[in-house]
Order: C-alpha cells, then sequence, then structure tokens
C-alpha cells in the first residue's frame, strides 16, 4: 500500500455523456473519503460529465477513442499513469477495461472493474454474445478485482465463466440531492404542462437498451382510454430520431415532451408521477433508484437488474419486456388508482433510503481499494 499521501485511484469510463454509469463515477468520486484517495477521472470522450467533474474540482483527462480494445490508445494511458502517478486504476464497463486492463499491468498497477451490466445479452447474434463473453472472461480474470453492482450481475457472471469472484456493491446515490422535500423548481410550470395532468417519466439513454419505440407504442394506447396525461421523455440516444418519428407517425405528439438531456434532474423527476424504464437489460439502474427516492410509483420490465429492486405491487410494478400492452395497463393502472400510487411512491423511497445510499457504497469500495493495495487481489 502506498505510505505517503492520498492514495491516487483513476477512475475510468468510456464517454463523457452522462448515463448511468456515469453518474455512478460522479457519485463515487463526489462521496470517497477525501482525507485518504484523490480520485481523477479519464474519459475516452468529452461531454457532460466532464463540465460536472471540473465543476466538482476534480481533475479529469480525455483520451479520445471511440473503440473497445483501441491499441492506438494504450500507450498514452500507460503515460497518463505514470505521469500522474496512479496508485490504483478503476475500470468503470467493459469499454473503459478493455483498454485499461493492458497499459495497468504495463504500469504495474492494480486493476479493479466494476461490472454495470454486462456487454453480452440475449438480444445478440449468437456470434456476437460468444465474442463478447470471451472477452468478458478476458477481462474479469485479468483484473485484481471485480465489482458486480447487483448480486445478478455476479450470478450471471458465475454462470458464464469458471473461477468467476466478484464483490457486489449496490449501486448507490445521493439522498441529500434525490430529496422529495427540497427546495426544487416548478418545472410543470416552465414546461406548460397542465397541473391536473399524471406525467409519466422516460428519462433515460435512448438506445436499443432501453426499448424506446415499446414506450412510444404503449403510450400510444394509454391515450385511447386516458386523456389528462402527458409522456415527458428527457434524454439522447441513436435511437431518438426513430422515437420521435414513430410519434409522429402514431399523431401523439401533441402529447409528449420531448427535451435533450438536462443536468436537473432532481427537479425533472419532482414534475414527474409515473417513471417508466422498459429495458431489455440492466445490471442495477441508477436513473431508477433515482426516481424511487424522489418518491415515484415505477414501472420496470421483468429483467434481472430492476428486479433486484423492484417486487411487483409491493414497491413498483414488474411488466415482460417487449409488451406494450402490459406497460400501458401498468401506467393507466397508476393513473387512475391513486391510492396504490400513492403507496407504491412511498415504498420506494423506504426502498432507496434503507439500502442503496451513495456513502455505504463509497465505504464499500474504499474498504476494497484497500485490500487490493495491500493483498492484490
Amino acid at each position: 500500500m502506498p505510505g505517503k499521501g492520498k492514495i491516487k485511484v483513476l477512475q475510468a469510463i468510456r464517454q463523457g455523456l452522462v448515463g448511468g454509469g456515469e453518474s455512478h463515477v460522479l457519485s463515487l468520486v463526489g462521496a470517497l473519503d477525501k482525507d485518504r484517495y484523490e480520485p481523477l477521472v479519464l474519459s475516452f470522450t468529452d461531454g457532460p460529465m466532464i463540465t460536472r467533474l471540473r465543476e466538482m474540482g476534480i481533475r479529469n483527462f480525455v483520451l479520445p477513442s471511440l473503440r473497445a480494445f483501441d491499441v492506438s490508445c494504450w500507450m498514452r494511458v500507460k503515460a497518463l499513469i505514470e505521469k500522474e502517478q496512479i496508485d490504483l486504476v478503476h475500470a468503470h464497463g467493459s469499454r473503459a477495461a478493455s483498454n485499461l486492463f493492458l497499459p495497468a499491468r504495463m504500469a504495474g498497477r492494480p486493476l479493479l472493474y466494476t461490472i454495470h451490466g454486462w456487454s453480452f445479452h440475449e438480444d445478440q447474434s449468437f456470434l456476437q454474445k460468444r465474442l463478447r463473453i470471451w472477452s468478458e472472461q478476458m477481462l474479469t480474470s485479468g483484473a485484481h478485482a471485480n465489482i458486480s453492482v447487483s448480486a445478478s450481475n455476479r450470478d450471471t457472471g458465475v454462470k458464464h465463466f469458471r473461477r468467476f469472484r466478484s464483490t457486489v456493491i449496490n449501486n448507490g446515490i445521493d439522498l441529500d440531492l434525490f430529496n422529495p422535500e427540497g427546495e426544487l423548481p416548478d418545472l410543470r410550470i416552465t414546461l406548460g404542462i397542465p397541473a391536473h395532468h399524471t406525467v409519466v417519466g422516460y428519462i433515460a439513454r435512448i438506445t436499443h437498451q432501453k426499448d424506446p419505440l415499446t414506450m412510444i407504442q404503449a403510450f400510444c394506447q394509454v391515450l385511447k382510454s386516458e386523456k389528462d396525461i402527458t409522456l415527458l421523455v428527457v434524454g439522447e440516444g441513436d435511437m431518438k430520431a426513430e422515437m420521435e418519428a414513430l410519434a409522429t407517425s402514431l399523431n401523439i405528439t401533441d402529447r409528449i415532451l420531448f427535451l435533450p438531456f438536462r443536468q436537473d434532474v432532481p427537479a425533472l423527476l419532482k414534475a414527474v408521477d409515473i417513471y417508466c424504464l422498459p429495458s431489455l437489460w440492466e445490471g442495477l439502474p441508477i436513473g431508477l433508484l433515482e426516481a424511487m427516492a424522489m418518491r415515484k410509483a415505477v414501472v420496470v420490465t421483468d429483467v434481472d437488474g430492476s428486479c433486484e429492486i423492484v417486487q411487483h405491487r409491493k414497491n413498483g410494478l414488474v411488466i415482460p419486456v417487449r409488451e406494450p400492452e402490459k406497460l400501458a395497463a401498468a401506467i393507466i393502472d397508476l393513473h387512475t388508482n391513486t391510492s396504490l400510487r400513492e403507496e407504491l411512491q412511498h415504498r420506494a423511497a423506504a426502498t432507496v433510503a434503507g439500502s442503496y445510499s451513495v456513502q455505504q457504497m463509497a465505504r464499500q469500495v474504499g474498504t476494497l481499494y484497500d485490500r487490493i493495495l495491500k493483498t492484490g487481489n
């Protein structure tokens, strides 16, 4: 273990856009014990996360790369590790790990890999899935230690890899920031949403994983019977144009507000009554935890990471994947049954307060840092 000064930890993630993994990094570097650790952040693209790190006073670096296993950037990563005298490298997600595992080894620094959901899943071709499994096996076996953000995440690794080991450390969020009693602007007024409307929120990276087209198809069905309801879509992604085009073809754009990515997520969530996350797969979704902390009724799909948090009709509603009829029915149930909605809202907030705080997460990660630096694994 380093004997002088603070322990310098390089947190590395694939991009500067803010999604679940990036929110995790921002929360972690903010909550780590600053008397003991000095966090630095490496991203392979610029974006709002980098802006936020500068505002927080966290040193950060951008080494441009858009590819996994990008040999062209490895020597620059190694040089950064050595120049900054990094003690430990912490890679978040497979893209970052693929561009850190050899540079860290060449620089003689231990590598910790946090698995924010696996890069392989059932929605891939046989060959693509096998290649992803092979690469993940190489990354996890090459790390000094692995973190799974959920028990189901760990169990998937055990199922697919021989001798896979990891420590389960659940994602955590800042309960002071995501506080339903906090003073926040009323965005319903700013956005022109009628006060009597139920607001359904879809706040996510708009990609295949989050199944945005099912969200639009479901909301179209909701509008066939319900009038006082608005869908608020917030985010960016490679399927946003397709999502907007589908809404246009269904002639429902007047009932949907499409907004770009914004950093005032607590205020956005305050404006929402029902939060929907119709994902095809998840690690342990931070956006879901944020919505629950803000006392929102949630609807999620029956995928591992989400179902580890949400129990059907106890602290949210759980529906099958890719079934817009079931998603529509769940939204209508929460829209019309206000007593159920309020009950699930309070239970959702209690769930997060009891098990998913960022302080708890940071303490567990710090303990793992110390163990790696002391024992090497």
